[in-house]
């Protein structure tokens, strides 16, 4: 494996003009950096991560701290991690992945260690019991979700309240009337996943104000429960004629339910869903759907962490709540009601 030494005789140059010429820390001719460049790039040269740290402070390396929930859509997470691993990359930088259950625990120890130059959190909960160790680890950090106390930390999420108006006024200006909303498993909310109840109740406060009525459920996450639920909720409200879904294990289910049953969308039942649009490609699914922007979450936790990382002046920054709007994009599955036809079997 190639060292520094071994660049600065291929380039014919000292060890230290070598090192400036590949950190920058000093300015360094044109010509001679050049030259450098050339030999670390056909000497395949990685700099050496530790000496790097001890030089410089920086690990070039992000924490990055997710769980996977049984009770949670896998699919539906990793969108969020790739938005964090891309952008971090583009930048310069490294990320470790920690999905350790207990994740107080594994922040105090990723933080203590300097093991990385910031932190960005997932799966935030309303009390979330490890953002007072991120507020005091000596590592800047930021969310993806939103907690019940956001002082002391940069956070990015959607709009989930606006999202829940969103989808009740177009089915409302349409014409319907009684519709179904189905959010994640309860044992979300239990744990305090905010953004389940942040569209649900926006979205039946919306209803109640438009004289529609909307029945709010918790769903499933896995098959064949989410299969059987879906079926139980059509024939429990057979006079229902259009389906909210914020719920990403529903929808990806609801494609051959429908078909089981012989309905049709648009024209049996409208449908809006709630995810990205790379998900709906991923499960061939035909509905209109607010846009969740799982990579431009992740990406703009990024920017905003490693601008905290690498400049004094942005570390004294006041921190930022950022939400991106709702977009809803229409996919053809909503139409005006036609006159109520059961969906039982």
């Amino acid at each position: 494996m190639a060292t520094i030494g071994d660049v600065a005789r291929e380039a014919g140059v000292s060890r230290s003009t070598a090192s400036y010429a590949l950190s920058g820390k000093r300015p360094i001719s044109e010509e001679v950096r050049r030259r450098v460049l050339r030999a670390a790039e056909a000497l395949a040269y990685t700099p050496n991560a530790g000496a790097r740290a001890l030089a410089t402070s920086q690990t070039k390396v992000l924490g990055l701290l997710a769980q996977f929930h049984s009770d949670e859509f896998a699919p539906a997470m990793m969108q969020y991690i790739r938005g964090v691993t891309d952008t971090a990359r583009d930048l310069g930088y490294d990320t470790l992945l920690v999905t350790e259950a207990d994740g107080a625990r594994a922040l105090r120890r990723v933080t203590d260690s300097r093991m990385v130059d910031g932190v960005i959190l997932m799966n935030i909960a309303e009390d979330d019991p490890r953002l007072p160790i991120l507020r005091a680890a000596p590592q800047p950090g930021a969310l993806v979700g939103l907690p019940g106390d956001c002082s002391g930390l940069d956070v990015f999420d959607l709009d989930f309240e606006e999202a829940g108006r969103v989808m009740v006024d177009h089915l409302h200006r349409l014409g319907h009337r009684e519709l179904i909303l189905i959010s994640h498993p309860e044992h979300v909310v239990e744990r305090g996943g905010a953004y389940v109840w942040r569209l649900r109740d926006a979205a039946l406060e919306r209803a109640r104000r438009h004289g529609i009525t909307l029945h709010s459920v918790y769903g499933e996450s896995r098959q064949p429960a989410v299969g059987r639920m879906l079926h139980h909720l059509l024939d429990t409200y057979p006079s229902a004629t259009g389906l909210l879904i914020n719920n990403e294990a529903a929808a990806a289910a609801l494609p051959s339910v429908t078909y089981e049953r012989g309905l049709r969308v648009p024209e049996d039942l409208s449908v809006i869903g709630r995810y990205s649009d790379e998900f709906a490609a991923t499960f061939s699914l035909p509905y209109s759907f607010i846009e969740s922007a799982p990579d431009r979450l992740g990406s703009m936790a990024v920017r905003q962490l490693v601008r905290r990382v690498e400049s004094d002046a942005a570390r004294s920054e006041p921190f930022v709540v950022r939400f991106i709007s709702p977009e809803l994009v229409s996919r053809g599955s909503t139409t005006p009601p036609r006159d109520p036809a059961p969906h039982a079997r």
